[in-house]
């Protein structure tokens, strides 16, 4: 059994995701790399509105963090976009600057002298969207897109052919779309494009083996959380060979938001076995300039992120977040540049008012004393429906402890 599933001190993760049975199904790519639209597809937020400091800022995050492409903006439409984009394109980081476009030549154009190395050429093919929205057919949509994409590829930029709601085009429309694409208009990668964020993970690798075979080129995934699967559909997709995943940092995105961009990192390098060239540690800085930037704040208990996801309230094993973080998680917090905690509450056990002794340096302490104090916990915890602070334990501890000799260091 391969032993991709344990590494000392960072993760202990299930072994079943590495036996034969599971990985012969899997069409993984020897690499995959990410594309972050934080800038343009997070920004579209109801309510989320980023100065051009701000994209700067983030980007240079994402950027040393590692993130392969920066989808910095849609410049074409907004002259703040504009300016976001060429200050991002020249700061020299590692990161491919991308841009959104239509399919309008116009866009393009915005896009190359903003310094983009890249666009993501967005045209409808969802059927609802074609039917009510456009009134077009995929004709119209092969008209429309074969001369954008051939002067995109003119201007030296990699085109991403991003046909919107693809997981809601008739199948015709999508395999009569892309078979012309091919022969008029190739462009550098197809994506696949879950805009209502509906398509379940194994439908998703139906679609992006039909690109790959309709295309042969890289398929890209691109996703919407409206159903809670987004990250799940797109490592879907990974499975079945899609070379790039989209993402937003802390799930930022329209409607419920795109795919997490630090679930996906920290899933392809753990539970995938990538050896990825990111900079886990530091998610949390990224996670925190965006909450900060957007005033879009994520729950406690956010995967990745969460501030109470390494937090232990039940007394059970409550020593082992300290001493064998990987016996109660399956990461161990310092991968993503977090620390185990214990909190005092409702749940709360004998070995949980035991270690928050030790921390006060409190020794010798009666059994009666300690389950006294678990008593006493358990009782304020009850009534104000949370969590104690370190003040009302200590405060308990005192009234406990009052006239009993007790040894402190």
């Amino acid at each position: 059994m391969s032993e991709k599933y344990l590494r000392e001190n960072e993760w202990w993760v299930s072994p079943y995701n590495f036996i034969p049975e599971v990985t012969k199904q899997f069409q993984l790519p020897k690499r995959v790399s990410i594309h972050d639209a934080t800038l343009r597809d997070g920004e579209q937020t109801p309510g989320v509105v980023f100065s051009v400091a701000d994209k700067v800022a983030i980007a240079e995050k994402l950027a040393e963090i590692g993130v392969d492409r920066i989808e910095a903006g849609m410049p074409a439409v907004s002259e703040s976009d504009a300016k976001a984009l060429k200050e991002i394109a020249h700061l020299g980081i590692q990161s491919k600057i991308f841009a959104f476009a239509r399919a309008m030549n116009g866009d393009i154009d915005t896009a190359a002298e903003c310094g983009a190395h890249g666009v993501i050429v967005e045209i409808p093919i969802g059927y609802p969207k074609l039917k009510y929205q456009f009134k077009w057919t995929w004709e119209d949509v092969l008209k429309k897109s074969v001369d954008v994409v051939n002067y995109a590829k003119k201007r030296g930029l990699f085109v991403v052919y991003f046909p919107y709601d693809t997981t809601r085009a008739r199948e015709d429309d999508l395999r009569n779309l892309l078979t012309r694409m091919m022969q008029d208009a190739p462009p550098d990668s197809i994506g696949v494009v879950d805009t209502m964020g509906c398509i379940l993970p194994e439908a998703m690798k139906y679609m992006v083996r039909l690109v790959r075979s309709l295309t042969n080129l890289p398929v890209e995934v691109h996703t919407h959380n409206d159903f809670g699967m987004a990250v799940a559909t797109e490592l879907a997709g990974v499975e079945a060979g899609a070379e790039v995943v989209h993402s937003c940092a802390n799930g930022l995105g329209e409607r419920t938001g795109n795919a997490a961009l630090e679930e996906l990192i920290v899933a392809l390098h753990v539970l995938y076995g990538y050896e990825t060239h990111y900079d886990l540690g530091r998610l949390p800085e990224l996670g925190a300039l965006v909450q900060r930037l957007s005033g879009m704040q994520f729950a406690l208990n956010k995967p990745i992120l969460g501030e109470r996801n390494f937090t232990r309230e039940s007394g059970i094993g409550v020593d082992l977040v300290v001493k064998q973080p990987l016996a109660m998680f399956g990461t161990h917090p310092a991968l993503t540049g977090r620390s185990g905690d214990v909190v005092l509450g409702k749940k709360s056990g004998k070995a949980s008012i035991t270690y928050h002794l030790e921390q006060m340096g409190v020794k010798d302490v009666s059994d009666d004393a300690v389950s006294e104090m678990l008593r006493r916990v358990k009782q304020l915890g009850e009534s104000k429906r949370g969590l104690l602070n370190e003040a009302e334990f200590k405060e308990i501890v005192g009234s406990v402890l009052s006239g009993r000799a007790v040894a402190r260091t």
